[in-house]
């Protein structure tokens, strides 16, 4: 669970109780608005998992060892550029790349962030960039947004149904399911290497425009994610770009 710019610190606190209550375990915060959050009355029977959270200074930071990245979004007159999913089936999707119990087809078992912005603004657009599709709960038209610690307890509710939950790690290996290979998909951090060096040949080949370089980055970072990289090729296509920028430089000098 990752909470991004987080406003209130009883928000915070009722986000920690309900992963408590589903036996989520790992907490991350970035850039979290006030900084005794550990401290939220709010976070009841949750205390030592609000004392483990994490803090990072940046999205890029907090889902760096995920394999899958899901933001939470109410839409609202939003222009969305990412696929969106109703809760049910992004509930399903999330089960089976855990590896959860009751998951149809699971995937070997990788790290999975779920992330949710501030109370006032929600995710930022840098911020859905890392992510590879958005989910939403089907709340009334009349009142769309709900409370951060009641969406998390929805979204884990039901993560829950379908399987038991608790906290896995990621194997980083293939792994055999009936005579066929299911290949690892690259975690976040390596995906972000390689969309940093896909970047700086784009800005050496004069792709990217200084004036609209922040759209033009997002619109790439998008882009990768779509493209859900094996972990094991990140290696050879970043080889490859080094390659490509280094010429591309050498060019210019000369």
């Amino acid at each position: 669970m990752v909470l991004v710019a987080t406003r209130n610190p009883l928000n915070l606190g009722a986000a920690a109780r309900a992963m408590s209550n589903f036996g989520c375990a790992h907490l991350r915060v970035v850039n979290p608005y006030e900084a005794a959050f550990r401290e939220a009355r709010s976070a009841v029977g949750a205390g030592e998992l609000l004392a483990r959270a994490e803090e990072y200074q940046s999205v890029a930071e907090a889902v760096a060892d995920c394999a899958l990245v899901v933001g939470t979004t109410a839409v609202r007159r939003r222009e969305l550029l990412h696929p969106l999913k109703n809760l049910e089936d992004g509930a399903r999707l999330i089960r089976k790349r855990l590896g959860k119990p009751g998951a149809r087809n699971a995937m070997p078992a990788s790290r999975v962030a779920l992330l949710f912005g501030s109370e006032k603004t929600g995710l930022s657009n840098q911020a859905l960039s890392h992510c590879h599709w958005l989910m939403r709960i089907p709340t009334s038209e009349q009142n769309i947004s709900m409370n951060l610690g009641q969406a998390v307890a929805v979204c884990l509710y039901e993560l829950a149904r379908g399987g038991k939950t608790g906290g896995h790690g990621a194997s980083r290996h293939e792994v055999s399911d009936g005579g066929a290979k299911k290949v690892q998909p690259a975690g976040a951090g390596e995906v972000e290497r390689f969309t940093a060096m896909l970047l700086d040949a784009l800005r050496a080949s004069g792709y990217i425009q200084p004036r609209a370089s922040a759209v033009t980055e997002e619109k790439v970072r998008r882009l990768v994610r779509r493209l859900n990289l094996p972990a094991g090729d990140t290696e050879v296509w970043l080889g490859m770009l080094r390659q490509m920028v280094w010429k591309l430089r050498r060019e210019d000098q000369a």
